[in-house]
């Protein structure tokens, strides 16, 4: 690493820098209980190491990071722990908004908002328009959210269109798919990191990551920190992105 953190490490090419970084934070419950702390106290720390994470790929001039923050699985977890989520959700967004505001930080929520609290869709629909203008980085949180109930609520959408002679079957193509995704107006990402030796996708982001580098570690979410996501990005530049063709050899 540099002297100065906030440059980006020498033997990393900014030239092969992801534009969009994916991540699955996991092991805040274990964080916690191995250190005989409640689970919640993994939840608390997780906020800390995203909003390291999110500055890190603001430096690093990587411009945008989508994290997986609570699915629709999720809420068969234990009512206080998902309570303390909401809660926590809500406190981070009212204390930390002016500063990622200032900082250029575009923010969005993607997932099925209606099952959360009022309050938090209040303060989610805010930080949304406040920041809707801002470029440096844009910051996606999935909250309530399901990659096959995204999927299925846009074959609704375009049935209901083909229903109404808006549109041909004939007419339903990726494209089409693509615009009325949540994340229709946000590129693919090109690497996803899942921590705490889990490697599975949980229903995050199917059909956008497709051509996805897909990076594991054992490290616990609470413990991943600027030297563990340097690794991560090391790992990624050494492979080869071919998106399902074959490179031309070159010619004798």
């Amino acid at each position: 690493m540099t002297s100065d953190k906030s440059k980006l490490p020498i033997d990393l090419n900014p030239q092969k820098i992801p534009q969009h970084i994916a991540v699955i934070m996991d092991g805040n419950g274990r964080w916690a209980t191995s250190r005989g702390l409640p689970r919640i106290a993994g939840h608390r720390q997780g906020a800390k190491t995203l909003k390291e994470l999110l500055r890190c790929c603001k430096d690093w001039g990587i411009k945008a990071l989508t994290a997986y923050a609570f699915s629709t699985e999720n809420w068969q977890r234990p009512v206080e722990e998902v309570d303390f989520l909401m809660h926590l959700f809500e406190r981070l967004l009212h204390r930390e908004l002016a500063q990622m505001h200032q900082e250029g930080v575009r923010i969005s929520f993607i997932g099925d908002l209606s099952a959360l609290p009022k309050s938090l869709q209040t303060e989610m629909e805010r930080s949304m328009a406040e920041t809707l203008n801002n470029q440096a980085i844009h910051f996606t949180v999935a909250v309530n959210y399901g990659s096959r109930n995204e999927i299925t609520r846009v074959c609704r959408q375009v049935a209901q269109l083909v229903e109404q002679g808006k549109l041909s079957a004939q007419e339903v193509n990726e494209s089409l798919v693509e615009q009325h995704l949540y994340t229709a107006d946000t590129p693919e990402p090109d690497l996803l990191i899942r921590t705490s030796g889990e490697m599975r996708l949980s229903n995050f982001l199917l059909w956008q990551m497709a051509y996805t580098e897909m990076y594991f570690t054992d490290i616990l979410w609470p413990d991943f920190n600027r030297e563990a996501f340097h690794q991560a990005l090391l790992s990624y530049q050494n492979r080869d992105r071919r998106f399902g063709q074959v490179k031309a050899s070159l010619s004798a």
